[in-house]
């Protein structure tokens, strides 16, 4: 529970504690060392240690941390399960091979919570029960994975009979007659412990010991992702608020593994903290919107694009929360069938470097040239931005050679004999080409290009206006 709230509360050694109902039901052992224990009231505690800092329970917080580990280890087994207490059911029949053998699928499964800032105890048997009655004995930690029904009934017998929440009623009975193991309990006569304990009981017994069909409604991810993050102290640095956003979206790429999708756009929110008499000129929300032109699940791929934006934007001022949306998804690519990785890169990578230089630079100084349906030379290309699709609806190919270079502008050539001249005569090699355009757009053209080739065998567009009384001739390109 006390996850929810500080990440790393079991590191640290100052007290914290948290509250339900004015009572404590979790604290930290800096809280333990100054006498602060679970059921204890408020006005005790905080007369006892006045220095512990207390924080009421966040229910939504710690289901939003539930949910998270149950995404960490969908990728495991489609087979999760969430029960009381914070406890995660998997289902790993079929994956224990495909990970490696038990061990390494219980390491596994550990170390995916625990990315999600989560203390955890795990345990693996041929029983949900006996898992669960593994898992929470402390000293059980080197002995919890086991697959042999006869060694994980060696195993639960040395536990004690407090495991079992149903054995509570019944404590001082089963201390009173020496019954303190599951080994114990289960000695004692079946019809003599049923008609004193209750059959829940001994229910939890047979399942612990015996495999039983679990009727259970396995976990599924929700259909969208949004998250808001409410921070319990305000940030006022621009690193610790890129630091619980790469927490933000760790979960969402937990989210979007277990979906098998990917985001292409996404909207980070900022939200400030508000002052007591706020005006109408206060500085309103940070908006960060990240569109990626490759669709992106792994956090590098979405960290980076991030990190660059947000190192444009100017402080606006404390943060208290942060808010994730996702805008725009996609199905996931299928993994690459080449056995040899492509050695110039593959489409992905260009287009992820695109939306790394777009976070950088920003969207109005990454474009890349579009065709335009329209014969005039100077209006068949546009600069368009970079996530701007081309568009070959309506285009002709181009009938004549084009040149590399095109002037913004066309350069009047001087004429020498009737000869147009650019540096030396031309000589017309090629052409004409005829161009009548643009009537509809009051910029009427009529021209006539050649190719010509100067003295030094260097090549250039040029054109002839036509409807003059007297010939004039342009420079419009360049060869290479």
């Amino acid at each position: 529970m006390l996850d929810a709230c500080r990440t790393r509360w079991l590191s640290e050694p100052a007290a914290w504690a948290l509250l339900s109902r004015e009572r404590i039901v979790a604290c930290s052992a800096g809280a333990r060392a100054l006498g602060l224990a679970e059921g204890m009231r408020r006005s005790g505690a905080s007369t006892l240690a006045p220095q512990a800092t207390l924080l009421e329970r966040d229910a939504a917080s710690e289901q939003a941390l539930f949910d998270a580990a149950a995404l960490a280890v969908l990728p495991y087994t489609p087979q999760v399960a969430q029960y009381a207490d914070h406890t995660l059911l998997l289902d790993v029949t079929a994956s224990l091979t495909l990970f490696g053998g038990p061990r390494a699928l219980l390491r596994a499964t550990r170390q995916a919570v625990r990315a999600c800032g989560l203390q955890v105890q795990a345990a693996l048997a041929p029983t949900p029960h006996g898992a669960w009655l593994l898992a929470r004995h402390a000293a059980a930690r080197a002995r919890r994975a086991t697959l042999k029904p006869a060694t994980l009934s060696r195993r639960l017998d040395a536990l004690p009979c407090a495991l079992l929440p149903e054995a509570e009623p019944l404590a001082d009975w089963l201390g009173g007659i020496g019954c303190h193991t599951l080994g114990a309990l289960r000695a004692l006569p079946r019809a003599g412990l049923q008609r004193r304990s209750s059959p829940a009981l001994m229910r939890a017994l047979d399942a612990a010991y015996a495999p039983t069909q679990l009727a259970t409604d396995w976990f599924v991810p929700p259909p969208s992702y949004h998250i808001r993050h409410d921070l319990l102290e305000r940030l006022e640095h621009s690193e610790g608020v890129l630091h619980v956003a790469a927490r933000l979206l760790e979960g969402l790429c937990r989210w979007l593994q277990a979906c098998r999708l990917a985001v292409t756009g996404l909207r980070l929110t900022l939200i400030h903290e508000r002052r007591r008499h706020a005006g109408p000129q206060e500085q309103p929300d940070t908006c960060l919107a990240l569109a990626l032109a490759e669709p992106a699940w792994q956090l590098p791929q979405l960290l980076a694009p991030l990190r660059e934006r947000y190192a444009r934007l100017p402080w606006a001022g404390p943060v208290v929360a942060l808010q994730l949306d996702t805008q725009a998804l996609a199905p996931q690519a299928p993994p690459s069938a080449q056995l040899f990785p492509d050695p110039g890169g593959s489409p992905a990578d260009f287009r992820r470097l695109l939306d790394l230089l777009r976070a950088r630079l920003g969207d109005a100084r990454v474009l890349h040239g579009a065709a335009v349906a329209d014969h005039r030379p100077e209006n068949a290309n546009v600069w368009a931005g970079a996530d701007t699709p081309p568009c070959r609806q309506g285009l002709a190919p181009t009938p004549g050679e084009r040149p590399f270079w095109l002037l913004d502008v066309p350069q009047p050539l001087p004429l020498q004999q009737d000869r147009p001249v650019h540096g030396t005569p031309l000589r017309l090699v090629r052409g004409p080409e005829r161009i009548e355009s643009g009537w509809w757009h009051g910029a009427f053209v009529l021209r006539d290009y050649f190719v010509a080739e100067d003295a030094h065998a260097a090549r250039y567009w040029i054109f002839r206006e036509r409807g003059q009384a007297a010939p004039r001739w342009f420079l419009h390109g360049l060869f290479a």
